[in-house]
């Protein structure tokens, strides 16, 4: 429970917890040595010398109490006093109220009650002086004044202790910090690679530091050589395939194209829709790898792509252009064939549709509505897996295909870090279909 209370307000990052891993022992190493040395070893000293003191002070107490009258009582206590390095004096009257000490002075209320505890007979006593102890007491012949030196009654202040344990632990905390840091760093390192790579990136990456963190980063390395080798092996093989059928597909529209006009017609369109086919297959298969990454303005990507449209007399309308007009790092080719096939999409199944992007410091969104039929909420998921056509939803009489235009888009998004949501349009009423990548 009480973990899980605290959890909340723990740091989240790597270098602020191993700080905080550092730092907390060394401070509860101070707080305990404070608590037992300080007090007991202080207080211990402070008792014992007081007690000592105390029995010169007894004597002089009873030497004056002892004589006969004030003036033999003064010339007594002076032959002791000297000798002890007690200052001793008559004041006309012991004052009412003093000071007791200062606020910084730790050890003043242990030397007072020390003192009180031995000589019941104390009246006042003054420590405002860091220097002596004053203290008096109401003799037989008068008030009497006696001052010691406050380095007999109390050892010094813990001040110099307590300097030296934070300076200490300030060196040794930088020093550890400075070691710990070399340690964290080729894990941070191999951070910013992954979350690189997930969002398309390729960083260069050598593995460092301890043994356990260079295995992890040969472990990335290799994971990420095969997913790359995997990746070019899909592309190649369907580049072939496609290269290897577009021969046969030509010599068909050939051989077509001498027959009757009528008779052709069909066998034509077959070859179309055979050609358009091999062309979805590739596409997905390439995916964005291969494209280079570029500064582009989403913006101006948004326009270009708008303006396409526009020449093909396409009902594709321009929304939303928000946030700065500046250049990120994309993929250019792949994310404009990714917003050419929502593009299509939303003028497949619907009259209209429009284009928007909105731009902000973690992410780039862009927004394509229609005014379709749109799609159920619970097929959405479905509907951006690979061949997957949802013929009731989305009226697959007025659109032809093979179920991958979402998929290619949703695999774009990925390789940049970045999501495709579905969602219902709010503006057009149709469907809304949100790319959302991470800068």
């Amino acid at each position: 429970m009480f973990l899980a209370w605290l959890k909340p307000y723990l740091p989240r990052g790597l270098y602020t917890r191993a700080l905080l891993i550092l730092i907390l022992p060394i401070l509860l190493l101070q707080l305990g040595v404070s608590i037992l040395f300080i007090n007991r070893h202080f207080d211990g000293v402070t008792e014992q010398m007081t007690d000592a003191v105390s029995i010169e002070l007894q004597f002089l107490i009873e030497t004056a109490n002892q004589a006969p009258d004030a003036d033999t009582a003064r010339s007594r206590v002076a032959d002791i006093a000297d000798p002890l390095q007690l200052a001793v004096s008559w004041p006309a009257a012991i004052p009412g109220q003093t000071r007791a000490r200062t606020w910084s002075d730790f050890t003043a209320d242990a030397v007072a009650a020390r003192l009180r505890f031995r000589i019941p007979q104390i009246d006042a006593i003054s420590m405002i002086d860091k220097d002596f102890v004053r203290i008096w007491i109401d003799t037989r012949h008068g008030p009497m004044q006696i001052e010691v030196n406050r380095r007999r009654v109390s050892a010094s202040n813990p001040h110099q202790l307590l300097v030296i344990m934070v300076v200490l632990g300030v060196i040794l905390t930088a020093i550890s910090f400075i070691f710990l840091r070399n340690q964290l760093r080729p894990i941070q390192r191999m951070a910013v690679a992954a979350t690189d790579y997930g969002k398309g990136r390729i960083t260069h990456y050598h593995p460092s530091g301890a043994t356990e963190v260079r295995a992890a980063g040969m472990a990335f390395l290799d994971m990420r050589n095969r997913l790359e080798r995997q990746i070019q092996s899909r592309t190649m093989m369907l580049s072939g395939v496609s290269h290897d059928l577009r021969t046969p597909l030509t010599r068909l529209r050939l051989g077509l194209s001498l027959l009757d006009e009528d008779d052709a017609a069909p066998l034509l369109q077959d070859v179309d829709d055979m050609q358009r086919q091999l062309d979805a297959f590739l596409d997905f298969a390439r995916s964005d790898h291969g494209d280079a990454l570029v500064r582009v303005s989403p913006q101006q990507l948004v326009r270009d792509i708008h303006g396409d449209f526009q020449r093909a007399r396409a009902q594709l309308f321009l929304g939303t252009l928000s946030g700065p007009d500046a250049p990120v790092p994309l993929r250019e080719v792949a994310i404009r064939r990714a917003l050419d096939n929502l593009c299509n999409n939303a003028l497949r199944y619907g009259s209209r549709a429009e284009i928007s992007v909105y731009v902000t410091d973690r992410a780039v969104r862009f927004v394509v509505d229609d005014d379709g039929p749109g799609i159920p909420v619970d097929r959405r998921e479905e509907a951006v897996r690979p061949f997957t056509r949802l013929d009731p939803a989305r009226n697959q009489d007025t659109g032809t295909g093979v179920g991958l235009g979402l998929a290619i888009v949703s695999d774009i998004a990925r390789s940049h870090g970045g999501v495709l949501r579905l969602t219902e349009s709010d503006s057009l009423g149709g469907l809304r279909a949100e790319l959302v990548l991470a800068r």
